[in-house]
């Protein structure tokens, strides 16, 4: 597996190759190119509850729907927390209108119904998204630490599997654009939760700086592969795109490197059909 970088009608974004071969399926991984918002949310700010000009908000979703091939008016969105809920996505779950405030909190969702537009939100966490091509179902995961030492990404593949019949084995996963071990610097307190909740397994993800006592690098992208090949996924099925949010203020937003001087970036995965 592997990622193809593409511009449609102004717009910069990412698709998984095995996806776009499985077919069946409409996705991308939003850059910060193509969109009219300016200042520090210039270009494509996709974050609804960022301070950006609404009107520009609306502007950047109707572009970047129009050039990864979903339906705008079909999009079910998430109020991110931080945890590993994960809601079941209707065409209840449409809003009247885009920016109206969502009244539910989760970091996932997953669903079978056909059109259905799931879209999750990243600044630095991870984007994950997951297709079964042969059961017909999908789900889309924001992993930052928290999310990944609780396991939402494996979490997802079980609900698919306990609601829809998906096996694991069938699953394609696309581990999207976040920041990489190069820049996601911490304290001992992240790996020590991470290795708390998921075991030494993860220490290879985890490495002390020389230069700077009680630090880590973290390798969360790997981490999350990690999870899901004990899920049961292929490795072969598994794709991580290396590009780092923090390294790259050309493409990314990084709420590391910007703080809340930035907009947001939204990864969507819709079934055709």
């Amino acid at each position: 597996m592997s990622f193809t970088q593409q511009t449609h009608h102004g717009v910069t974004f990412h698709t998984a190759d095995a996806f776009t071969a499985a077919g069946g399926v409409a996705h991308g991984f939003a850059t910060r190119l193509g969109g009219v918002s300016t200042g520090p949310y210039a270009q494509l700010n996709l974050g609804i509850t960022r301070p950006d000009e609404r009107a520009a908000v609306r502007e950047n979703y109707h572009r970047f729907c129009a050039a990864i091939g979903v339906d705008e008016t079909r999009l079910v969105m998430t109020h991110q927390v931080h945890e590993d809920g994960i809601r079941v996505a209707t065409a209840a779950d449409v809003l009247p209108d885009l920016l109206d405030p969502i009244d539910y909190r989760v970091d996932g969702l997953v669903t079978n119904t056909p059109g259905l537009a799931l879209t999750i939100y990243y600044a630095d966490c991870i984007p994950v998204l997951l297709y079964d091509p042969v059961g017909k179902a999908i789900a889309a995961v924001h992993s930052g630490w928290r999310g990944t030492s609780l396991g939402i990404a494996p979490k997802a593949v079980a609900k698919m599997t306990a609601l829809y019949g998906t096996r694991p084995e069938d699953v394609l996963a696309a581990i999207g654009p976040g920041i990489g071990p190069c820049c996601f610097e911490t304290h001992d307190d992240i790996p020590t939760a991470l290795e708390d909740r998921l075991g030494p397994a993860v220490r290879p993800f985890c490495h002390p700086l020389e230069q700077a006592a009680g630090k880590f690098t973290v390798d969360l992208k790997g981490i999350i592969a990690w999870e899901l090949r004990q899920a049961g996924l292929a490795e072969e099925h598994i794709d991580t795109l290396p590009l780092c949010t923090a390294c790259h203020p050309e493409l990314y937003w990084s709420h590391r490197k910007m703080g809340d001087q930035r907009g947001n970036h939204a990864a969507m995965i819709a079934l055709e059909g």
